[in-house]
């Protein structure tokens, strides 16, 4: 066949064999194991392994157990910690209120102090100038305070583990706990602890709100985790401007202002809105201590700590070289208004003066208006000053005290002692001091309302007088002379101290009490007859106000300074206060003829370092035993001022009586209040008018005729008149 034949063919002719595929017929041949002697070199190191594994495979076996266990339980228990954290992050989410119910977060509300003109010169309890937010406020300052408190605040979600790190190694090199001192915190968890992670004051777990803030406050490891759960769900609820609106409104800020608006007004006298950069940094400086570097305390402090946030700013970016050294070069400053600083004495006694709700524990807004006058607030200030400055020796630490107001009782200043400042002792108000002659135009002003007169007369002599309980009393001068027969305008001018007693006692010494206290003076009068040279002890503003019933006419008057007291926001207050006059208590002829007595007091007597040059000044001078209290209190016709000087603890004045230095005081005070007040003449007698007339000489005879007897009838009915 032809196929055969080729396969053939090719086979023979081609002088190729056919040969099949190579296969082992033969059963395969197993493989040949490795030389005896490498294997037996193999097994043996196989067993010095084995052996080896034996103790060192073990321990680690063992370690690599406990790691397995340990790192088992890490992720687990991460993954506990993380559930947990998203927990109170999700329960804390859901507690958070909208954020205009959260910007305003005082316990109590304010008070605002407007003088007599309307314009505010002080502020009690927490203010709060109204909403401001990122738009709203100056970008200077919300730049300031990024730049100075968190200048990760737009990268971070409300935790900043590099700045707690940072934090932690700041205080343990200075020397304090991790936790004590700088603590890390961003703007979001300053905000959830200005929060207090949501709680409110609650008067059942808390004290007081001191204590509710410094619970809030706390800084312990729980507390921190606390608030960086808190801060977390903060940013998931709300925006970053939102959650630094809330951080511009809640923030204390010094001197009583909670916010920038309040903080903006209280120091520079207008908006947050109209904030410059070194207002800003300043308002920003003092966020970490508010206190410690409010302008109002210490100014340049607080200008140099703006300096370094200035640096902040700058190199931040928020500021050009050019504007921060524009703004180094000109330091934010005080309004005349934050400046002046006075009033507080005032502003401290006006806010006891209305209804406790609405002044000291107010949770609203009041506006309170007073009749306080800053120019005469200032006149009396500078008259202290001077005063003590160069007239009292170098570091005496003798007080005085100074109370300026209307004949109806409106007060005008106050000033209660050398130094300033709010809640001080007030020595015009709070301090009881024994009066001295201070007190004797009330034993004159019970006799001349019985019927005595200005020119009567009365006897300056020894005089002594037994006193049960006591023993003998026996009254001297001040000079340790008697002068005999006396005017009562004599007696009183030369301050003469048994006449006074004469004439309390001629008087009664119950209805002097009477009369004093009418005329406002409310302290516990003496019972014995050291009562008429001013025993008792009273404060310079009762005293005062009696003073100024006698300048009226003779009808009493309640010191006051509250005007009107409104909410904030409504247009009609909700209670006022008008002139302060109350009932009389002397006849106004009594009280003119006094008035009289004490400008002869002033002109020709003891006071007469009081007087004024260009018009009258009716007063009376007061020094007690030992010269520890020295009292000058007079008016003119247009106000009354009172002036006390002395120790707190009761210590003797060197060299220093009534007529002195208080007396000095008070003519610098009132000749500076009545700077360009067109003079007045006081309300008094005419003492050549109302003078007694001359008895006439009568014949003598047996039968007198009926025109004498008729005279003498009628002489005889005035003279007893006179004395009844």
């Amino acid at each position: 066949m032809s196929g055969s034949g080729n396969r053939r063919g090719r086979g023979q002719g081609g002088n190729r064999r056919l040969v099949a595929d190579r296969r082992n017929t033969a059963p395969a041949k197993k493989k040949k194991p490795a030389s005896t002697s490498s294997s037996r070199r193999r097994t043996s190191g196989r067993k010095k392994k084995t052996a080896r594994g034996g103790i060192l495979g073990a321990i680690g076996g063992l370690f690599r157990l406990i790691f397995r266990i340990i790192f088992g339980l890490l992720w687990r228990g991460t993954v506990v910690v993380m559930l947990m954290v998203a927990l109170a992050v999700g329960y804390f989410y859901t507690t958070l209120p909208d954020v205009s119910e959260v910007v305003d977060g005082r316990q109590r509300g304010s008070v605002t102090l407007l003088d007599r003109d309307g314009n505010v010169f002080a502020w009690r309890g927490a203010q709060f100038g109204g909403l401001t937010d990122t738009e709203t406020a100056s970008e200077h300052l919300v730049n300031a305070i990024v730049a100075t408190e968190d200048r990760r605040f737009y990268r971070h979600l409300g935790v900043s583990p590099r700045g707690i790190a940072s934090a932690i190694r700041i205080n343990l090199r200075e020397g304090r706990g991790p936790l004590s001192g700088h603590g890390g915190s961003t703007i979001t968890q300053q905000v959830a602890k200005l929060m207090c992670l949501g709680r409110d004051f609650d008067p059942d777990i808390w004290e007081d709100e001191a204590s509710y803030e410094a619970d809030c406050r706390r800084g312990s490891m729980w507390r921190k985790i606390q608030e960086m759960t808190y801060a977390l769900a903060m940013e998931l609820r709300y925006t970053k401007d939102e959650i630094l609106t809330i951080y511009l409104n809640r923030a204390y800020m010094g001197g009583g202002a909670y916010g920038v608006e309040a903080a903006s007004q209280r120091y520079f006298g207008h908006s947050a809105a109209e904030i410059t950069p070194q207002e800003g940094a300043m308002l920003a400086g003092l966020l970490t201590a508010p206190s410690r570097f409010a302008p109002t305390s210490n100014l340049l402090r607080s200008q140099e700590r703006a300096n370094l946030v200035l640096g902040l700013m700058e190199d931040q970016g928020y500021l050009s070289d050019a504007e921060a050294d524009t703004a180094r070069a000109n330091p934010a400053t005080l309004s005349a208004q934050a400046l002046d600083n006075t009033g507080d004495f005032f502003a401290d006694w006006v806010m006891t003066q209305g209804p406790n709700f609405l002044l000291r524990e107010t949770t609203e807004d009041v506006i309170l208006r007073t009749t306080f006058d800053p120019l005469m607030q200032a006149a009396a200030e500078a008259a202290l000053a001077d005063v003590f400055t160069n007239q009292v020796s170098e570091g005496s630490e003798a007080q005085a005290a100074i109370i300026v107001m209307s004949a109806d009782g409106a007060i005008r200043a106050m000033v209660g002692g050398r130094q300033t400042g709010p809640g001080l002792f007030n020595r015009a108000t709070m301090a009881s001091r024994q009066t001295g002659s201070a007190f004797k135009p009330f034993v004159y002003a019970t006799a001349l309302d019985l019927g005595w007169r200005f020119d009567d007369m009365i006897l300056d002599a020894a005089l002594c007088m037994n006193v049960p309980g006591s023993g003998e009393y026996c009254p001297r001068n001040y000079t340790n002379e008697f002068y005999g027969e006396v005017t009562l305008t004599d007696a009183l001018r030369a301050s003469l101290n048994t006449p006074a007693v004469r004439l309390s006692e001629e008087s009664g010494r119950d209805l002097v009490r009477e009369v004093a206290s009418q005329f406002g003076i409310d302290s516990d009068l003496a019972l014995g007859p050291a009562l008429a040279l001013g025993a008792s002890e009273s404060t310079l503003i009762e005293m005062t106000g009696a003073y100024a019933g006698i300048l009226n006419g003779g009808s009493a008057v309640t010191p006051y300074g509250l005007v009107d007291l409104r909410l904030l926001g409504d247009s009609e207050p909700l209670m006022g206060q008008g002139g302060g006059i109350r009932e009389r208590v002397i006849s106004e002829f009594a009280a003119r003829q006094l008035t009289y007595m004490m400008a002869e007091v002033v002109a020709n007597g003891t006071g007469s370092r009081a007087q004024l040059p260009d018009r009258p000044v009716a007063g009376k001078t007061g020094t007690t035993q030992a010269a520890r209290d020295a009292w000058f209190i007079g008016f003119t016709a247009d106000y009354v001022a009172g002036v006390w000087m002395g120790y707190d603890d009761n210590t003797p004045l060197r060299g220093v009586t009534g007529g002195g230095l208080p007396a000095e005081i008070w003519r610098q005070t009132m000749e500076t209040i009545h700077d360009g007040i067109p003079p007045r003449p006081l309300p008094m007698i005419d003492p050549i008018a109302e003078a007694r007339p001359p008895e006439p000489e009568l014949v003598e005879s047996d039968q007198p005729d009926l025109a004498q007897q008729i005279l003498m009838e009628v002489l005889g009915l005035l003279g007893n008149n006179d004395r009844n």
